[in-house]
C-alpha cells in the first residue's frame, strides 16, 4: 500500500529479488571468506617451531621485531604464505574459467592435461636438459601453452564443444602421463628424486625475485578476466544466444581459454602442479554461494584458503621435522571429491 496515495503498491519484480538475495549472499560469503584467509594467514605466520603471540606478529609485520623474529616471519613465513595465496588465485581462477566456460564440471586444467603437459615440459628440462629453477620455470609455462594449443586444434570442428574438449584433453593427459613415466624411468635417480618432488608442488623455499615474476604475471591477467567475464556470462547462455547479443562466440572462448592456460601455466612454473586446486575451487565456491552462476572472486579465495591451509598441514601435520608437500595434502582432499563427482554423475546418468 502506498502511504500518500492510498493504492495498493506494484508488485516486485521475482527475477530483481532473487538476484538481489543471491548478490547479498554472495558479498557476505566473500567478508566471511576474507575473514578466514586473515585468520588462516596470521596463524601460518606466528605458529611453528619458533612461535609468537599476536602483538609480536603485528610489531614484526611493522618491521620492529628482534632480529630473528624479523628473519623467521619476513625472510622464511611471509614469502612461503605469499606464494601461497598468489598460487591459489590462479589456480582457483583458471578452474572456474575451465569449468565455466565449457559448461563441465571435469574441465579443470589438472584433469585435461594442461598442467600435465607443464609438468611433462618441466620434467624434461630438469632431466635431459640439465637446466636450472628459471629455465624449468619456463620450460613449465611453455607445455602448458602448447598442450592447451594441441587440445584445441585436436577438439575444433567449425567451433569447440566442451564435452569434446574435455574428452581430448584426457586422452592428452594420459599421453603426457605415460611421457613423465618415459623420463622418469631413464633418469638418474637422484635426479628423479628432485623431479618427482617437483611433481608433488610445493610452496617451500619461496623467494621473492620468483614471486614478484608471478604477482606481474597475475597483475596482467587478473584484470583481462575482469574484461572479459561479461563474455563469459553470455557464453554460459548457450552460443546462439550469446551470438544474440553481439558477441563474437570463437574469439571470445579463445581468448578466455588462453588466460586460463597462462594462469595454470604460471602457477605451475612457481610451485609446481598443485592438485586438484583447480578442480575444487569452483564447485565449492558455487555450493557455498547457492548458485550455478559465475563466481570467480570466492572461487579465488577458496583457492587462497585450500593452498594456505594445505601448506600448513603439510607443515606440522607430522611430529618432528619431517615436513609433507603441499601437494600430497591437496591430492587428499581432491581425489576422494573427484570420485565423488563421477560417482554421481554415473548416477544420474549423465556424461562427463
Amino acid at each position: 500500500m502506498n502511504l500518500l496515495t492510498g493504492t495498493p503498491a506494484a508488485p516486485g519484480n521475482p527475477l530483481a529479488d532473487i538476484r538481489g538475495r543471491s548478490r547479498r549472499r554472495e558479498n557476505r560469503l566473500v567478508l566471511l571468506l576474507l575473514a578466514a584467509v586473515l585468520v588462516v594467514a596470521a596463524v601460518s605466520l606466528a605458529v611453528g617451531a619458533y612461535s609468537l603471540s599476536a602483538p609480536d606478529l603485528l610489531r614484526t609485520l611493522m618491521g620492529q621485531g628482534t632480529g630473528s623474529e624479523n628473519f623467521i616471519v619476513l625472510k622464511l613465513r611471509l614469502p612461503r604464505l605469499v606464494l601461497a595465496v598468489l598460487a591459489g588465485v590462479a589456480f582457483a581462477v583458471s578452474g572456474a574459467l575451465f569449468q565455466s566456460l565449457l559448461r563441465n564440471p571435469l574441465a579443470s586444467p589438472d584433469i585435461i592435461g594442461v598442467t600435465g603437459g607443464a609438468s611433462a615440459a618441466a620434467v624434461f628440462a630438469m632431466l635431459v636438459l640439465g637446466v636450472g629453477s628459471v629455465a624449468t620455470s619456463l620450460a613449465a609455462f611453455a607445455g602448458a601453452l602448447a598442450t592447451a594449443a594441441a587440445i584445441y586444434l585436436l577438439a575444433w570442428r567449425g567451433g569447440v564443444a566442451g564435452s569434446r574438449f574435455v574428452l581430448i584433453g584426457v586422452g592428452v593427459a594420459f599421453m603426457v602421463d605415460g611421457v613423465l613415466g618415459y623420463l622418469l624411468t631413464r633418469a638418474d635417480i637422484r635426479d628423479a628424486q628432485d623431479a618427482l618432488a617437483w611433481l608433488v608442488g610445493s610452496v617451500s623455499g619461496a623467494r621473492w625475485p620468483e614471486i614478484a615474476v608471478l604477482a606481474g604475471f597475475l597483475a596482467v591477467l587478473l584484470p583481462t578476466v575482469g574484461l572479459l567475464a561479461g563474455g563469459l556470462r553470455a557464453l554460459q547462455l548457450g552460443d546462439e544466444a550469446a551470438t544474440s547479443l553481439g558477441v563474437s562466440v570463437e574469439r571470445s572462448r579463445l581468448a578466455l581459454l588462453v588466460t586460463a592456460v597462462a594462469l595454470t601455466a604460471i602457477a605451475t612454473a612457481a610451485v609446481g602442479p598443485l592438485a586438484f586446486v583447480a578442480f575444487v575451487s569452483a564447485p565449492i565456491a558455487r555450493r557455498l554461494v547457492g548458485g550455478g552462476g559465475l563466481t570467480l572472486l570466492p572461487a579465488a579465495l577458496v583457492g587462497i584458503l585450500i593452498t594456505t591451509v594445505s601448506d600448513f598441514a603439510a607443515q606440522h601435520l607430522l611430529p618432528g621435522s619431517l615436513e609433507l608437500p603441499a601437494g600430497i595434502i591437496t591430492g587428499a582432499v581432491g581425489a576422494p571429491y573427484l570420485l565423488w563427482l563421477l560417482a554421481s554423475t554415473n548416477r544420474q546418468g549423465k556424461g562427463a
